[in-house]
């Protein structure tokens, strides 16, 4: 009688797993990113004089910024580009001199007037684009 209310037990649970357990079948195409923002600001508080362009996640990208040095800040408008709304973006910097960086996390293009502001810290060589907002 034992064995057979253990093997009752031993089915339920695991009937019961099974119906709490996810779906495995979950979409390949990643969430939009968030913030949903028109315009995108990059700062440079680096060691270096930087340009940067908006980086889709399909490798496209808008016309680069024109070089930059310390303490100053460029925008793109996304909404002056060719990438659509809904593209995920985010900064591909080229230090002058240097290496190049991708920013930390992508945010999604929205014409909406917002901006995301990441900032750019480090030296030539090794750096970092970090979004803020």
């Amino acid at each position: 009688m034992n064995r057979i209310l253990r093997r009752s037990a031993a089915i339920l649970t695991s009937a019961t797993a099974m119906a709490v357990l996810p779906s495995l079948t979950a979409s390949a195409t990643p969430a939009q990113a968030q913030p949903c923002v028109q315009k995108v600001a990059v700062v440079n508080n680096a060691g270096f004089v930087l340009s940067w362009a908006a980086s889709a996640r399909t490798g496209e990208q808008s016309a680069p910024t024109g070089d930059y040095a310390i303490n100053q800040t460029r925008i793109i408008d996304l909404s002056t580009t060719a990438l659509p709304e809904g593209t995920d973006i985010r900064p591909y910097v080229e230090a002058v001199g240097g290496t190049n960086e991708y920013g930390s996390s992508y945010v999604s293009y929205c014409d909406n007037g917002q901006t995301a502001t990441y900032t750019v810290t480090g030296t030539t060589f090794d750096y970092s684009v970090t979004l803020l907002t």
